[in-house]
């Protein structure tokens, strides 16, 4: 099964998405450790709220950065989160 963009996302029930400041970074928190997010990942991740889908995430983050061409690298992380587990459809 592949990720449908237009169903909403939730991080799967294992993941915790925490600010960590001695990391200066979101991490994903699981029970075996951690997931250091890179770049805009965890902008990414903080928008997933088990109401918003995919497009309403590239939406809302093409509102918060203006100008910026982010769809297709939101779709390709967001694809990567779902095949790793982290995140799954409500």
């Amino acid at each position: 099964m592949s990720l449908q963009v237009d169903r909403p996302l939730k991080l799967a029930r294992q993941y915790k998405l925490q600010w960590e400041k001695a990391q200066d970074a979101w991490v994903l928190l699981y029970p075996e450790g951690m997931i250091k997010l890179a770049g805009g990942a965890g902008e990414i991740l903080t928008r997933i709220d088990g109401e918003r889908s995919t497009q309403d995430i590239v939406a809302n983050l093409q509102s918060a950065f203006p100008g910026a061409d982010l769809q297709q690298d939101v779709i390709d992380f967001l694809e990567h989160a779902y095949d790793k587990g982290w995140i799954t459809p409500v």
